[in-house]
């Protein structure tokens, strides 16, 4: 998979101190990781990278919307996205990348490319469970919903109080009350 070329930051000629990144996330952004859960993607990414003499501070911002459907309903929404990350790169023997938080990359290194952690910052940003909004306000209309509305278990609490109670039980009820 070839890097995306307008993420990557050369950091060699930067100067000392706090330098500042835009990005605009569109679905094409999202076609180059093969991900296709989004019908609709607007997010600005905001990257403010620090140049320090011993390593690198990436702290990023991503606020937007995503049109995504709906896990019950499968209605299309937009769906917010905000989230934070921080990354400080460090310079090291060899490029290693097992925390997190951490990127160790190695002393001759000049650039580094950001579309891996943004692509990651934006699908951990999102809900594990998207749900309409309408569902929980009860203004969706929807086949789907009435069908599940149709469908669901109705009045198991009405059958039980219904139901004749056993009466063997009645009488283990009487010693528990005769104390």
């Amino acid at each position: 998979m070839k890097p995306l070329k307008e993420y990557t930051i050369q950091f060699v000629g930067l100067k000392l101190g706090k330098h500042h990144f835009e990005y605009q996330i569109d679905n094409k952004f999202f076609e180059h990781f093969e991900y296709d859960e989004f019908n609709d993607v607007d997010i600005s990414v905001d990257l403010l990278f620090e140049k320090k003499s011993t390593l690198l501070e990436l702290h990023f911002m991503v606020k937007g919307n995503v049109n995504v459907n709906c896990d019950t309903t499968n209605e299309p929404y937009d769906q917010k996205v905000r989230g934070t990350f921080d990354l400080v790169v460090k310079f090291g023997e060899e490029y290693n990348d097992e925390n997190e938080d951490i990127l160790i990359i190695s002393h001759g290194d000049y650039e580094i490319n950001v579309a891996q952690y943004i692509y990651e910052l934006i699908i951990l940003s999102m809900p594990t469970k998207r749900v309409h909004p309408g569902i929980a306000d009860g203004t969706l209309q929807s086949d789907i919903l009435e069908k599940l509305e149709e469908l669901s278990p109705k009045g198991l609490e009405e059958k039980e109080k219904t139901e004749e109670i056993d009466p063997r039980w009645n009488t283990l009820k009487k010693l528990l009350t005769d104390k």
